[in-house]
């Protein structure tokens, strides 16, 4: 299709690659770091993934205010009209839920570092706040939950990609020229 859709702005299109990228990265750590037996090295990488889940929080609160006081550019009549119900239900729930665990996922970490009565430094230099009380049920009840919001997180970017890819090179319609 000829039609080159309008783009997002460039202080939103920044923040869609930060956020991907620190996802990726905080998410991929998660992973490594929980099967290293216990050590330094699990100890550090343990305090990397919470600063690095406090800046996803951070990214994410920036990119929700952008998102609110910015109005993202309508999709061109020509791929909106060639969207199937589905895939148009689809992107919106996609996004939604993107949105819902950019902040469940680090807050459930949060909540369960500090009822298991681990502090969250940023940066090895700034203590944040406990954000309940140690308790030791509650870290228990909060950390598959954690890690049950970082592994739907993972699946919906997956199938943001995807869909990302499915316009790219099977339609072919130019909708990613909207971000990138």
């Amino acid at each position: 299709m000829s039609t080159t859709p309008a783009r997002y702005t460039a202080t939103a299109r920044w923040l869609h690659a930060l956020l991907g990228l620190a996802l990726v990265g905080v998410f991929a750590m998660g992973l490594y770091m929980t099967e290293l037996p216990f050590s330094p090295q699990r100890l550090k990488l343990y305090n990397w993934h919470k600063w690095a889940a406090m800046l996803v929080l951070a990214f994410s609160v920036l990119r929700l205010v952008w998102r609110l006081t910015h109005r993202p550019p309508e999709l061109p009549a020509s791929i909106r009209n060639a969207m199937p119900a589905w895939q148009r239900v689809a992107h919106h729930g996609t996004h939604a839920g993107l949105y819902l665990l950019f902040f469940a996922a680090p807050l459930l970490g949060w909540a369960y570092s500090s009822s298991a009565g681990f502090p969250v430094v940023l940066f090895s230099v700034l203590p944040l706040p406990d954000w309940v009380p140690a308790n030791p049920d509650l870290a228990e009840l909060l950390k598959p939950l954690h890690r049950l919001a970082a592994y739907a997180l993972a699946g919906l970017v997956l199938l943001h990609v995807a869909a990302a890819l499915k316009h790219a090179l099977i339609d072919r319609d130019g909708l990613l020229r909207r971000m990138f």
